[in-house]
């Protein structure tokens, strides 16, 4: 019974770490473009993408966005014919971006409020995992207040502050039945909050290549009061004490980037990024719980999770005055190391294209829709912890739209 509810309390920082859940949508532009922004300059999203590149923007913006994700999941138990799916459900990923300073000025200032880490799935109470997950909704939400300075022509920095609030509703069945034969459920509540930081750089070359850096720093985050509510069998209800609160901190990975800009014509930006993700800081899961018993132990979980790196590129092109075109696509690299695999991240390497335009609905107003295909690549693994052994295929669709105003 102790070895079943710590697997169902591991599973709850699962929307800090894996890397399913690391939702990188943080601007239409730069979606459609394969996800590249951190060396090109195209509108207030790169408060986000690269602060040090917003002193450059010729504009003001304020803007925001909406990316709808649609994760599809399939589970093939090994040495069945059986198929399940998670159900039909949608996370609603949002950005809001400003960007402000006096016209001519050297400097201008940013906020940033996004969404990096999400996500949504229920694979029901009947499938084969039902004592791993039943179903778990999340979301991490960044605000980022930053500056920008334009040191020359030519180079910027800045940098900014960053404040997360987090929150997860996971529940998981228990194999705990009461006289009816209906099975004992764990749901675990908790929200938390970190802090943290990020700069940038860009700057301009001789030949017109432009090229930003980008660190994003590791934020840690902290639960400190997390609900952690159980329906069993009144004859079990003292080994899992109610109401009881779990405690933990959990680091967000850091995130270094490096882009580059290229301008073959007018009417082109060609876009190249590379990101390297600090997943390596996630080595263990650790739980402080308020009330213990035998069957309800403090917790310490290894992770070992490793570094990720991901390549992106993508193109923008000008077919007039009103209409961009754009495409791209990627690859990155699964965190997650064999025998860790898990339903609520059934995370592998995987490849994605995007496609997006954008269109100038009036002299100062921008619409742009993007959209983007995941496909992750079966994984047939056996989980050290929880013996769910089986073949995980995901895909992913995600839409998006956002309005830009400038000035």
């Amino acid at each position: 019974m102790r070895k079943l509810l710590l697997l169902a309390l591991a599973l709850l920082p699962v929307f800090a770490f894996a890397q399913g859940f690391q939702v990188n949508l943080e601007g239409q532009k730069q979606i459609g473009m394969g996800h590249t922004g951190t060396g090109i300059l195209q509108d207030g999203a790169s408060v986000f993408f690269n602060p040090g590149a917003v002193a450059m923007l010729p504009q003001n913006y304020i803007q925001a966005g909406v990316s709808p994700l649609f994760y599809k999941s399939d589970f093939n138990p090994s040495g069945t014919s059986i198929q399940d799916h998670n159900a039909d459900k949608i996370a609603y990923p949002f950005t809001f971006y400003a960007a402000w300073g006096p016209k001519a000025s050297f400097w201008k200032l940013g906020l940033a409020v996004y969404t990096p880490f999400g996500g949504l799935t229920d694979w029901g109470d009947t499938w084969q995992g039902k004592y791993v997950l039943e179903s778990l909704n999340l979301k991490a939400i960044y605000i980022q207040p930053t500056i920008s300075i334009r040191l020359a022509d030519f180079l910027s920095i800045g940098g900014g502050f960053v404040y997360n609030r987090g929150s997860v509703d996971l529940t998981q069945a228990l194999p705990l039945a009461n006289s009816s034969g209906q099975a004992g459920q764990a749901e675990l509540k908790g929200s938390g909050k970190g802090y943290g930081w990020n700069a940038g750089i860009y700057f301009k070359t001789e030949s017109g290549v432009t090229i930003g850096i980008t660190h994003r720093s590791q934020v840690n985050t902290t639960i400190p009061n997390g609900n952690a509510i159980f329906t069993v069998p009144t004859s079990l209800a003292s080994s899992f004490p109610q109401p009881n609160t779990f405690s933990s901190t959990i680091p967000l990975p850091a995130v270094n980037s490096i882009g580059f800009g290229f301008y073959p014509c007018s009417k082109w930006i060609l876009a190249f990024d590379m990101n390297l993700v600090g997943w390596d800081a996630y080595k263990t899961l650790s739980f402080d719980y308020k009330s213990t018993t035998p069957a309800l132990q403090d917790t310490h979980e290894p992770r070992n999770y490793q570094d990720a790196v991901s390549l992106r590129g993508g193109a923008q092109y000008k077919a007039n005055d009103k209409l961009f075109i754009r495409f791209g696509g990627g690859y990155a690299s699964t965190a997650v190391m064999d025998g860790y695999v898990s339903p609520e991240a059934p995370d592998a390497n995987r490849v994605y294209v995007t496609g997006g335009l954008g269109y100038t609905l009036a002299k100062h107003l921008d619409l742009d829709l993007s959209f983007e295909y995941e496909h992750l690549m079966k994984r047939t693994q056996t989980n050290f912890s929880t013996q769910l052994s089986g073949t995980f295929e995901t895909n992913v669709y995600i839409p998006g739209i956002s309005l830009a105003y400038h000035w």
